[in-house]
């Protein structure tokens, strides 16, 4: 299969490539990228002497390069969004471009070019907060409460609706926040962590009671893979990692890992609009073809760990750059 990845230099898209290479072996993978601040040519460093792999650099909201690239391609699969939560407060358009006028490019290429496969990765936050009990399912109804879910929210109708109006075949998955190698340092886990490594104190949001569920970036990817290849055409799936723990516990389990104690804690206010709990039921994907979160939390966590420690050129540069004087940070990566 040829595959083209948008998003791919993000996150959860190269590391998608990463899992994609390792077990399909006859597999060709093309990654689309704009290389934004989130998406870093180093994470892609370990493919470039793989024939299987080629890199275009190019933004999703490009008629051209994205028509080129979809009529050389058995299937898309979509990573490529804008991500941070407190970015989308401050500059919601580029949020609304990226993430939905981007999306409609993608499918209008895919429509045009012969209904090519299209599986398209989304959040578990549009479907908005949930309270103490329950999980969300692939029935819940949407309730995006910023800027970045409503955007996500809109792609994802977007998606479905050129299933039932044009009959493209596509897929949908929803997944609780990832964690794990090459996440760029904005997000929870890996700020925390190269924080202590460098002696910093963490910034906890409000009380720390918001309670997320986490999936090891690996899990997160066979789950993709398994929807992209076994799913059924206008189904949705959504992927967790039965792991849910509040930003306090998160942030306890951080520091016993590394040897730290609570001091390195620095409470900052909280954001607005702070979704109190997110869950996910993931019984549909189990069912229909056996996927659930293999890596336990702790495992995952200590694998991550130890990626950063092993990892300070990849990530240290990182920390230098302007958006850390904003002196914000994102729960969540679900997308790139």
């Amino acid at each position: 299969m040829k595959i083209l990845v948008t998003g791919g230099a993000g996150f959860i898209g190269a590391n998608f490539v990463s899992y994609t290479l390792r077990n399909h072996p006859e597999d060709r993978v093309t990654v689309l990228d704009k290389l934004t601040y989130a998406g870093r040519a180093e994470s892609m460093a370990r493919f470039k002497r793989d024939p299987r792999f080629r890199f275009v650099k190019g933004d999703i909201c490009d008629h051209d390069i994205v028509d080129h690239l979809v009529r050389g391609s058995d299937a898309v699969v979509h990573f490529a969004a804008e991500t941070h939560v407190d970015r989308s407060v401050t500059n919601a358009s580029e949020f609304v471009r990226t993430n939905m006028l981007g999306t409609q490019n993608l499918l209008d290429a895919c429509i045009r070019n012969g209904n090519t496969r299209f599986h398209h990765v989304s959040t578990d936050e549009v479907y908005g907060s949930l309270g103490p009990m329950g999980l969300f399912s692939e029935t819940s109804p949407y309730d995006p409460r910023s800027p970045y879910s409503a955007s996500k929210a809109g792609s994802d109708h977007l998606v479905r609706a050129a299933f039932h109006t044009n009959g493209l075949p596509v897929t949908l998955s929803n997944c609780s926040n990832n964690y794990g190698p090459y996440q760029f340092p904005e997000k929870v886990v890996p700020l925390f962590i190269t924080n202590l490594i460098e002696g910093k104190k963490v910034p906890l949001y409000g009380d720390g009671a918001n309670v997320r569920d986490w999936i090891y970036v690996e899990d997160h990817c066979e789950g993709v893979d398994r929807a992209l290849r076994d799913g059924r055409p206008g189904e949705t799936y959504l992927f967790g990692g039965r792991a849910e723990r509040s930003n306090a516990e998160l942030t306890n389990i951080l520091l016993f890992e590394m040897g730290m104690s609570s001091d390195m804690i620095q409470r900052v206010k909280d954001r607005p609009g702070h979704d109190l709990r997110y869950g996910i039921d993931f019984s549909k994907a189990e069912k229909e073809f056996g996927w659930y979160p293999k890596t336990p939390f702790l495992h995952g966590i200590r694998r991550t760990i130890a990626w950063y420690r092993q990892n300070t050129a990849w990530w240290k540069p990182l920390k230098q750059e302007d958006w850390f004087s904003s002196g914000v940070y994102s729960e969540q990566e679900k997308n790139t």
